[in-house]
């Protein structure tokens, strides 16, 4: 088994990545949470059919009554209205402080039901059992849970740590083509913001084959990425911001969609391409990092480019909710925002803008200036 200490003031808990791990979680969930009694089980229709059983079973082992709360799939499930019913469906169970929630699922059921566990009985404990690429590489580690909000994506949330983080990269042989790649987004992040060696890792083994050869490694690796950059900034005012490289466009991509048109990994592939174009624009990027990125992209089936004049929103004009939803991002300060570049592959350098220039720069890539 391979373990990953996440060691921050005060508190910390471990990432767990094994092959088969699903089968140990009654015991691993009961050795962090000794005085629970009850176990809300979050999870969504995709997720709950092939796991909810094996997990239950285990938990009911270690003498936890647990009881299962499904949300409908998808990334419109992740709103206030679903978050209020949790709270309800929290309180009718009759959960306590001392008791906890398992988000069981990809990256909506774990923002979710972490925000749920933050906010009922101001916070109970929470573990994170991640089932799609995505959530185990990214969402599941760190502590950022949320809801979207009309204006844009994870708008109203919390820092809230998991007690436990159980990966079983056995999940992942159930998830479509679509789906695995929506993950190798953020894996390929990892190496272009951090670690060259990994990037260079990535292109030789350009196939889901390849990496589920490895997966135990590859999931090491990103987490291990994360948590060091969460542990020197849990709240994100600094180093953590590089964790969004490609997201700030990435999330304007997915709002003309409505979430719907292209997944959040497609969305972040073209973002990470948007912003080496415009980093080469402003001298930061060196140019001859494009054709290894895209080229595994392209052995990954995302997308370098996103048009943003076909947007899916009734009404709305394109250009300007890509302007709005720029204007939103979380790493906005008055009327700046922190840009995450690529100095080179392998090493992100967060450049402070006024929010008029970059989206001047966004623009001359659009040809919209």
């Amino acid at each position: 088994m391979k373990t990953l200490t996440v060691a921050l003031p005060g508190r910390e808990y471990d990432i767990l990545i094994e092959r088969g791990l699903l089968a140990q979680t009654g015991e691993r969930v009961r050795a962090v949470l000794p005085r629970a009694s009850k176990i809300a089980v979050v999870t969504d229709t995709n997720v709950g059919p092939l796991y909810y059983n094996r997990v239950k079973a285990g938990l009911e082992s270690a003498g936890f009554e647990t009881a299962l709360f499904t949300i409908p799939a998808g990334e419109e499930s992740k709103n206030a209205v679903q978050l209020a019913q949790l709270w309800e469906d929290f309180m009718g169970f009759g959960l306590t402080r001392t008791d906890a929630v398992v988000a069981l699922g990809g990256g909506v059921v774990g923002d979710l039901a972490g925000f749920g566990a933050a906010t009922v009985l101001r916070g109970v404990g929470l573990v994170q059992i991640p089932t799609t690429l995505l959530a185990q590489v990214d969402s599941s580690v760190g502590g950022k849970v949320a809801v979207d909000l009309k204006a844009g994506k994870n708008l109203a949330g919390a820092f809230y740590q998991p007690k436990l983080v159980l990966m079983d990269p056995d999940v992942l042989d159930t998830l479509t083509d679509r789906t695995f790649s929506d993950g190798m987004a953020e894996v390929i992040k990892y190496g272009c913001i951090w670690d060259k060696g990994f990037f260079d890792f990535l292109c030789a083994h350009p196939s889901r084959r390849e990496i589920m050869e490895h997966i135990e490694h590859v999931l090491y690796i990103c987490c291990d990425i994360k948590r060091q950059v969460v542990m020197e900034d849990e709240r994100d005012t600094g180093l953590r911001m590089i964790l969004n490289f490609g997201h700030t466009v990435g999330h304007a991509y997915e709002r003309l969609g409505n979430y719907e048109t292209w997944t959040h990994g497609q969305a972040v592939a073209a973002g990470m391409f948007t912003a080496m174009q415009i980093g080469v624009g402003l001298g930061i990027t060196q140019d001859d990092d494009f054709q290894p990125f895209l080229a595994l992209l392209k052995a990954f089936d995302l997308p370098d480019h996103i048009a943003i004049d076909n947007c899916t929103l009734e009404g709305v004009d394109d250009w300007n909710l890509v302007v709005e939803t720029v204007g939103l991002d979380k790493k906005s300060a008055g009327d700046s925002i922190t840009m995450i570049f690529l100095e080179k592959m392998g090493k992100a350098l967060p450049v402070k803008m006024k929010k008029d220039d970059v989206l001047d720069n966004l623009g001359a890539v659009y040809g919209r200036n």
